[in-house]
């Protein structure tokens, strides 16, 4: 099974942008970056060439001893099998970070050979360009892959209510034959949530003790990861903040607390293991909004923040959620707190919106979930796990700000009144085609 993904159609605007330059694609690991440029070489050129670092450590000595692009490719083409030829042969460099000199040839190729086609991917591209003084700035693309979105799990899981939810209108009601169906699948996702290989174990088998396990088992491999590529003296820092999420999603204020990490910890002893789990894409740090204006990013308070995981599923798996919880009605989405579906809909806009989401409180009398700028305008979010959708907070916003737009996710069904767009949870991914079509392009 492989799953569509939206980014293939950023990948084939890139190969035909004139002046294209060699291509980074980021993301965590096991989001299915690899699998997304094989399936794209194998669909858009005439060969694919691919090397892993990882796996190939002997490639390395190639980027170690020349700079040379002819001579690199000379090298390539002879552990390929066959020549690599300009525009015809997609060139896939996977596992970059662990070879920095390839990383940095990516410079050369762009200058002395551009008829190359190259995509580069990396799990912890993040913390290697962070590190990496010599990084040629100005010569690379960059694309990010992100977990699963709900509409891509829903086009394997069922096309036909995939292409319902494409087709769905900006405040049109879901019928209900179509709306418990989405439920249903809607909850599916909640157990694997957006790594393919998990996805893939639920939805062909239906496998999920397989599914529990797998995610069990990538889990494992981040925990391996802060070991291998970083300093030892950050390791149980990085863990200890690892392990602290769910209790951190699980309080009634979500705000980022050090002392919950840990008994007398304090920031300046631990913010550089937050940000390694934000630079290897593994958490997402969302910062209070201090005023309402644009751009958000100019009033960010630095002291408070709340931090998410980038996949819901592994967020469930990691809280020790029994799955079975999704025979319960609405269990699975209002345990927690709701925090499962807080972190679901950010993990949904992530890949919609330019710029991060903030939040928003107001001396304790109020707080929004999530700020979010879309069109020169901003946009406040309330997160309801339930058909349960009265909120002082977003109350108590629009009457300070008389925001333009306002959006709930909920399980109630579609509605645009007022200036307050509610969107099923299930058609989050429709967030951006919605505020294009009330704010305008």
């Amino acid at each position: 099974m492989y799953f569509q993904r939206d980014l293939e159609k950023d990948l084939l605007l890139w190969k035909n942008r004139k002046n294209r330059k060699p291509l980074l694609l980021k993301g965590a690991r096991q989001v299915g970056k690899t699998s997304l440029i094989k399936t794209f070489g194998k669909r858009e050129f005439e060969d694919v060439a691919y090397f892993n670092f990882d796996e190939q450590p002997d490639i390395k000595q190639f980027f170690e001893s020349t700079k040379d692009v002819t001579r690199l490719l000379q090298n390539l083409s002879l552990v390929h099998g066959k020549n690599i030829q300009p525009e015809k042969t997609l060139i896939i460099f996977d596992e970059i970070q662990e070879c920095k000199p390839a990383l940095n040839s990516l410079k050369y190729f762009n200058e002395n050979a551009p008829e190359y086609v190259i995509i580069a991917a990396g799990s912890l591209l993040g913390i290697t360009l962070g590190n990496e003084a010599s990084f040629p700035v100005g010569k690379v693309e960059f694309m990010e892959a992100f977990p699963l979105t709900f509409l891509e799990f829903l086009h394997q899981a069922d096309p036909n209510l995939a292409a319902f939810v494409k087709s769905a209108e900006l405040g049109e009601p879901i019928p209900d034959f179509f709306f418990n169906s989405l439920l249903e699948k809607f909850k599916l996702y909640f157990i694997s949530g957006g790594l393919p290989e998990a996805a893939k174990i639920l939805l062909v088998e239906m496998d999920i003790d397989r599914t529990q396990q797998i995610l069990q088992d990538i889990q494992k491999a981040y925990e391996l990861d802060f070991s291998k590529h970083t300093e030892t003296k950050d390791i149980p820092k990085i863990s200890y903040i690892w392990d602290s999420i769910p209790s951190q999603l699980a309080k009634e204020n979500k705000k980022f607390l050090y002392q919950a990490v840990k008994t007398g910890a304090r920031a300046r002893e631990y913010e550089d293991a937050l940000l390694w789990l934000v630079q290897a894409g593994l958490v997402y740090k969302i910062h209070r909004c201090n005023q309402i204006h644009l751009p958000l990013a100019a009033y960010d308070d630095l002291s408070a923040f709340k931090i998410y995981l980038f996949d819901t599923g592994l967020l469930r798996r990691k809280s020790q959620l029994d799955p079975m919880a999704f025979k319960e009605g609405n269990r699975l989405f209002v345990e927690f707190k709701g925090a499962l579906t807080e972190n679901f809909i950010l993990q949904s806009l992530m890949p919609q919106l330019d710029v991060f989401p903030r939040y928003w409180t107001s001396e304790g009398k109020a707080e929004v979930d999530f700020l979010i700028q879309f069109r020169n305008e901003i946009i406040p979010i309330e997160v309801k796990s339930d058909e349960n959708v009265r909120s002082k907070s977003l109350a108590y916003y629009s009457q300070v700000h008389s925001p333009k737009l306002k959006i709930r996710y909920s399980l109630k069904n579609m509605e645009f009144r007022d200036g307050l767009l509610n969107i099923p949870l299930f058609l989050v991914d429709r967030t951006a085609d919605f505020l294009t079509n009330i704010l305008g392009k």
